[in-house]
């Protein structure tokens, strides 16, 4: 998770576990947008069979995802878009059923809208060996026979769709081919999904980056743009993988050093 950095300095922001294992969330948003109910990622799910699921740390013995939404008085049904920045099985896990012995995982969220990156799903369908373990071909292949699958072209710096009006997308190539990071519009300013760009807090530092990202230099070009316009335009971050901090304002000081402004811990929803 954290590239080239040497543990020394990683270790303090993640703590290996006897096994070598930080701890990482796999945090979903939950969007009210007038009479619609948007969710941003879905986790990794429970699709894991149970020796991958303890090779991956899966320590939950349910689907989470359900599961919170159950609490909030929502099915997957309920959902009418669900938008994803890629579709590694991390972020898209969950859009499957748990995993049964005898049964490939099936699709949920009968009723959603499913948006992806152009460029990020032909990744998926045709993965590099390098990352092809990312992706989970069961669930490619039903998306794409789903008939409610929405592709946003991913050229440029930048992409709308008129299925989301007033929202715009971040596009990145660093981390995986068309990365996708959903701007939601607020009155105190916008919030975006960080998704694999900045994952996490310590990676808000502009040279910290991923072993598992494509091409590392242009990812952290890509996050400076990012950052210094959010701080013009007193945008926020929020945090998919970061097992503490859900969404934090953003900083660059005299040194021209990036950080963290007023964490939050955990936010219930955003309504725009």
């Amino acid at each position: 998770m954290y590239g080239n950095a040497p543990r020394a300095l990683w270790k303090r922001w993640s703590p290996p576990d006897e096994r070598n294992r930080i701890a990482l969330a796999c945090r979903c948003l939950l969007v009210r947008d007038g009479d619609r109910t948007i969710l941003l990622e879905a986790g990794v799910g429970a699709f894991f069979a149970p020796k991958l699921a303890d090779r991956f740390g899966v320590e939950e013995p349910g689907h989470v995802l359900l599961d919170s939404l159950a609490a909030r008085g929502l099915t997957h049904r309920d959902i009418d878009v669900v938008v994803l920045s890629h579709l590694h099985f991390d972020h898209a896990g969950g859009l499957l059923s748990a995993y049964a012995e005898d049964s490939e995982p099936r699709l949920l969220f009968d009723n959603a809208t499913f948006v992806v990156g152009e460029a990020a799903f032909a990744r998926a369908m045709d993965p590099h060996f390098r990352d092809r373990a990312s992706f989970v071909p069961a669930l490619t292949r039903q998306l794409k026979s789903s008939g409610r699958l929405h592709l946003v072209p991913s050229h440029g710096h930048h992409a709308t769709t008129t299925l989301l009006p007033g929202w715009r997308f971040h596009l990145s190539h660093g981390h995986t081919p068309g990365l996708m990071l959903a701007e939601i519009p607020m009155p105190s300013g916008p919030v975006v999904f960080a998704g694999d760009l900045v994952p996490g807090t310590p990676w808000v530092h502009l040279p910290i980056t991923m072993g598992y990202d494509r091409y590392p230099e242009l990812l952290i070009d890509e996050k400076r743009r990012l950052l210094d316009d959010l701080i013009e335009r007193a945008g926020r971050l929020f945090y998919t993988h970061d097992p503490s901090v859900a969404l934090s304002g953003l900083h660059r000081d005299e040194r021209g050093r990036y950080g963290v402004v007023d964490p939050l811990a955990s936010i219930e929803d955003l309504a725009t």
